[in-house]
């Protein structure tokens, strides 16, 4: 499934090594100001080849924005986004034309469709999400009309909490021919209440969804999370007075519905799949291989994943903005 949304809807397109990558956005408001200079930046924090501890793959992922925008506005039709791909080398994939690399998606694609593109893992690849941010750099832009703002951090690289730290564990991972994972948080502000529709549209079940369609992503945790499991009610529990809310232990959401506080998201990236060590495998003849993947990968993927990660809980709350406004609202009111 390449469709996300309901009433502000993306449907991606593209693969790893193929000529291009893309996204239609279905259900964008008219007359928001729109241009490649807004969605451009989120591009650039996410493309590779920016540093010795990233992918050397060197992409500029330069957007075009084919339909949609007439005279530096929306228009209420579909917006096509389109992203070319420059440095792919298929050649590299070569050697792994027959053999599933543990970790990734290979083995269960060709289990499910009976074909699988091994170069780079096309559609799975961690290159698709460049489609992802490209609308959620839309959608953020509709939300900042609104005064929503997402952010993100990095709380940790490898179990270490300290900038320094996390730099020397993704060195050393690469060193070693290895690589690691880490937790990113992601927070929405100004979020008005009332977004999130019961029971089965919760505000954060679909966010919940949206962050684990990420490929590396393998856990979410919203407000206080796990750790909501060791506190007792009277500690969990947001109490409130005049003022409003006291705490927001509940991230921002109670019931599937936003409060107004910050909403307050978390998710464990894993390590990159692809690492140099040679690991224990089998062929699409179910022979037991060696393997040491060898290419242009990242030793560790949370500094790239973080804006992928924003784009997609900004998805979440301009489709749960609109649901809840409908689009005539919003031209009434921008």
């Amino acid at each position: 499934m390449n469709t996300f949304g309901r009433s502000f809807r993306i449907t991606t397109f593209g693969e790893s090594h193929g000529p291009a990558l893309g996204v239609v956005i279905d259900g964008c408001p008219p007359g928001i100001e729109l241009s490649g200079d807004d969605i451009q930046p989120f591009l650039d924090r996410r493309r590779p080849g920016k540093g010795p501890l990233m992918s050397p793959r060197r992409e500029e992922d330069r957007v075009e924005i084919l339909s949609g925008v007439f005279l530096g506005r929306t228009t209420g039709a579909p917006v096509a986004l389109l992203v070319r791909n420059a440095d792919f080398r298929a050649e590299d994939y070569d050697a792994l034309r027959e053999v599933f690399r543990p970790g990734h998606a290979d083995y269960t694609w060709w289990k499910k469709f009976g074909i699988r593109d091994h170069r780079g893992g096309g559609r799975s690849s961690g290159r698709e999400t460049v489609a992802r941010v490209a609308s959620g750099a839309v959608a953020a832009k509709m939300l900042g009309v609104r005064g929503i703002r997402i952010g993100s951090r990095i709380l940790e690289i490898h179990g270490c909490t300290s900038p320094q730290d996390m730099e020397k564990e993704i060195a050393h991972a690469m060193e070693i021919g290895d690589s690691v994972g880490g937790i990113v948080e992601i927070t929405a502000s100004g979020c008005p209440p009332g977004l999130g529709d019961p029971v089965f549209g919760k505000l954060d079940a679909m966010i919940g969804m949206a962050m684990l369609s990420i490929g590396a992503v393998k856990g979410v945790e919203i407000g206080e999370g796990f750790a909501a499991a060791r506190m007792r009610g009277s500690e969990q529990n947001d109490q409130m007075d005049e003022g409003g809310f006291l705490s927001n232990h509940a991230g921002g959401i109670l019931g599937g519905i936003s409060t107004g506080e910050d909403i307050v998201v978390r998710i464990a990236v894993k390590p990159t799949p692809s690492i140099a060590r040679e690991q224990r495998t089998v062929d699409t003849g179910g022979k037991g291989r060696l393997i040491s993947v060898r290419g242009r990968h990242d030793p560790c993927i949370v500094p790239r994943l973080a804006p992928v990660a924003e784009a997609m809980l900004a998805l979440v709350l301009a489709d749960a903005l609109l649901l809840q406004e409908g689009t005539r609202a919003w031209i009434s009111q921008r």
